[in-house]
């Protein structure tokens, strides 16, 4: 039915007039040539306007600890040199307690008045007992000449840490411990932390944007009678991360660190000493590969060095180290062997931490 009367109806319907010769058509667009054919479109200038995105102030980041502020530059610039050999064997008694055993032999610095660098040949074992726990890890090392170090870190809540560091040695007035508390809420950090010499710490850090955070820190010395403000910054994308710390005192700290890739980053840092009026600036890359990691770093001082870390097979490593002191003609060379390395990953960023009774204890001896 409908067939039908479609059918009619284009019957009906009067054909087309035929096309005027008097009237010349409209002549076709030519074919795009160049580089309008390789070339997108150009966008209208609404397309062009993007929308900037909205920062939601009250659901920012939590920032790093405040302590922690430079921890990617110090990946490639404060590297661990050492001279001679050294052996690290850790084992697991099961899912939580580790037992570690260290043997090192080589040459220590001995501090002296003159310019001259005095070393002499020296020898140790130590032995380490961990228990690590998700809420709780404590830590203890002996060494031969009788120092003991040990750590205690407890999470008392979600959001409530506790820490406490001990050292004890052999030698009057060289002893130490500290207390540290830190609470972590949802877009800040603040630690309070407290030491024997009456040795106080206090630091907060706010994350202000997604990417920029602003801190504080207050210390004080009882037994030295000095004390130090110190403000810091740090911003940090996808692909950089730029911090900047700066003190009462006069001293400045400024590190970039540029990230070219997944597996390779470089790293510079800026640092100014009032009291001695140095100024020391320093350049570093981390560069990992599928088993190993090489980083190494060159500062203003004549002071190169590199480390090699590779992986031979699962839980055994070696590392190699040099550093070479072109002003003070010193050199280190150091060879280093771990078996059972994911053990000691657990915790072995803890332990090398610099914390506040070791900082305690270098005022001391000043």
């Amino acid at each position: 039915m409908g067939s039908s009367i479609s059918q009619a109806a284009a019957a009906a319907a009067p054909p087309p007039p035929p096309p005027d010769p008097t009237v010349s058509p409209l002549p076709s667009p030519p074919p795009p040539v160049g580089l309008a054919v390789a070339l997108p479109p150009t966008p209208l200038p609404e397309d062009s306007k993007a929308k900037p995105e909205k920062v939601d102030y009250k659901n920012l980041p939590c920032p790093v600890p405040f302590e922690d502020i430079m921890r990617e530059a110090n990946m490639s610039l404060n590297l661990e040199f050492f001279e001679g050999l050294r052996f690290d064997v850790n084992r697991a008694l099961n899912q939580k307690f580790y037992l570690s055993h260290s043997v090192f032999m080589g040459s220590m610095e001995v501090p002296s008045q003159s310019s001259d660098i005095i070393k002499v040949p020296t020898a140790h074992y130590a032995f380490a007992a961990n228990y690590v726990d998700p809420k709780l890890v404590l830590l203890g090392r002996v060494l031969m000449d009788g120092r003991v170090n040990a750590q205690v870190m407890c999470n008392l809540t979600d959001n409530l840490g506790m820490k406490i560091d001990a050292q004890l040695m052999n030698e009057p007035h060289y002893s130490g411990g500290a207390f540290s508390f830190e609470h972590k809420g949802k877009d800040f950090r603040t630690q309070f932390q407290f030491g024997n010499n009456a040795l106080y710490n206090a630091n907060y850090i706010q994350s202000v944007t997604p990417n920029l955070s602003l801190g504080s820190e207050v210390f004080w010395r009882g037994q030295q009678r000095t004390s130090t403000v110190g403000f810091a910054a740090r911003y940090n994308t996808d692909k950089m991360v730029a911090t900047g710390q700066v003190a009462s005192s006069g001293s400045v700290a400024l590190s970039y660190v540029q990230k070219v890739s997944e597996k390779v980053s470089l790293a510079s840092e800026f640092i100014y000493n009032p009291d001695t009026r140095d100024a020391t600036a320093s350049f570093g890359y981390d560069y990992k590969l599928r088993q190993c990691r090489l980083r190494g770093k060159i500062d203003t001082n004549g002071c190169v060095g590199t480390s090699l870390e590779e992986q031979m097979n699962m839980g055994f490593n070696i590392s190699l180290s040099a550093m070479i002191d072109h002003w003070k003609k010193d050199y280190k060379f150091g060879f280093d062997d771990i078996d059972n390395q994911p053990v000691w990953a657990a915790f072995g960023n803890i332990v090398q931490s610099k914390n506040v009774f070791q900082q305690a204890f270098e005022g001391n001896e000043e």
